[in-house]
């Protein structure tokens, strides 16, 4: 008999009432895979995304989506020696190759799994992979972001950028960040030195002044709009930007060329190497979770819908799901513990 497992179907692209909780088979394991029972999983702008059909040449029909994991591994396949049923694990799965994690089951290549950091529950480890490993890549691999340089980070108090935060100023950086003012005193809570409201202020006039002219070393964009055009004028010489956005509005780099800037684009790949990293920090006390919000799989919809009108609805950090539980907390609940 077949087993079956619950999860949330993508079975059209469009709003967030586009899944439908359903059914399926669990996964075979291959030799060198774990099956994970999931126990949370979290949402990214990718999700939404993928769900609204922006990449659906990658996504055939109906498909589970997904891409973060914190759970227990169940089985192992039979070439696989660094992990044993029962280890606690969080990873991402991979993007556009597969199902995702918005089900009960999991099946990955060895290769993507790191354990779980010991002091974090798995509503908390399953908010940083995607994000987490997203941050590593873009100030470790690619800006090389060193001690004493100044960073200016695009949306801090959002899901990635509370975690940019937290690897900017364990690295050694000054972080600059544009917040909303009522998020002013959260973000300094997480290691920001200064915070610049961009809704009245302009923020490349407020960096001028904040550096004394000198500009920022780093810049990292997570919103968009016209950030890749005006980033170049927050540049000191030689200064780069990394961009997690796919931004389909042409750009005026021309600002760029006179600061001899150079431009990373970042779309994560998964490894367990940069999770490793990650749990390093995490377990030394220097990055901790953030936590918006926190629903079960059966509302993965209104998840989504909550995520695309976070400004709006005050959320902080990340949008979390409770895939075996019935955890609720909206923005402006008492936090997750």
């Amino acid at each position: 008999m077949t087993k079956t497992m619950k999860a949330a179907v993508l079975t059209r692209f469009g709003g967030p009432d586009a899944f439908e909780l359903q059914d399926v088979p669990v996964p075979t394991v291959g030799p060198r895979q774990v099956r994970v029972r999931v126990h949370a999983t979290a949402l990214n702008p990718l999700d939404y995304q993928i769900r609204r059909g922006d990449y659906k040449d990658y996504v055939p029909l109906p498909a589970i989506t997904g891409h973060d994991i914190s759970g227990v591994i169940e089985e192992v396949g039979f070439e696989v020696s660094e992990f044993s049923p029962g280890d606690e694990v969080y990873y991402t799965p991979k993007i556009f190759g597969g199902f995702g994690s918005y089900a009960e089951q999991h099946v990955a290549d060895v290769e993507l799994v790191a354990r779980k950091p010991r002091n974090l529950t798995h509503l908390e480890a399953a908010s940083l992979t995607l994000a987490g490993g997203t941050v590593w890549e873009a100030f470790v691999e690619r800006a090389r972001l060193s001690v004493g340089e100044t960073i200016l980070i695009h949306g801090g108090a959002g899901g990635v950028g509370t975690l940019a935060i937290q690897v900017a100023k364990a690295i050694g950086a000054r972080v600059i960040t544009t917040a909303l003012t009522k998020d002013h005193d959260f973000v300094r809570s997480l290691g920001a030195d200064d915070a610049i409201d961009f809704t009245t202020s302009d923020y490349v006039e407020e960096v001028s002044r904040l550096t004394d002219g000198l500009g920022v070393n780093v810049v990292f964009d997570t919103i968009g709009g016209d950030t890749l055009t005006r980033s170049p004028l927050t540049l000191a010489p030689f200064g780069r930007v990394v961009s997690l956005v796919d931004i389909a509005q042409p750009q005026n780099l021309i600002e760029a060329w006179g600061r001899n800037a150079s431009y990373h684009f970042v779309f994560t790949r998964q490894n367990q190497g940069k999770l490793d990293a990650l749990t390093t920090l995490v377990e030394r006390g220097l990055v901790k979770p953030i936590i918006g919000a926190t629903l079960p799989l059966a509302r993965i919809g209104e998840a989504h819908a909550l995520l695309e009108n976070g400004s709006a609805r005050g959320l902080r950090g990340k949008v979390v799901i409770d895939v075996i539980g019935q955890a609720m907390v909206l923005p402006g609940d008492e936090p997750v513990k």
